[in-house]
């Protein structure tokens, strides 16, 4: 569903399996990157949520690091 002229705003904190879309990688590899601590993650309730600037973040370090 849009919003005033059709924008979206940007999400705050995606389910693992809408990172792993944003990363292009499976859910088990985004599941992994949060397990050894590559990616940032929260805990709201029993849900695993990763914060819009850890995708950044971590895309950012595999930037420095090529």
């Amino acid at each position: 569903m849009g919003h005033a002229w059709g924008v979206e705003p940007r999400r705050l904190l995606y389910s693992i399996a809408d990172a792993a879309v944003q990363l292009s990688v499976s859910e088990r590899t985004a599941d992994r990157l949060i397990r050894d601590g590559e990616i940032e993650s929260v805990k709201i309730g029993r849900r695993r949520l990763i914060p819009h600037d850890a995708l950044e973040n971590y895309v950012q370090r595999l930037r420095r690091t090529r």
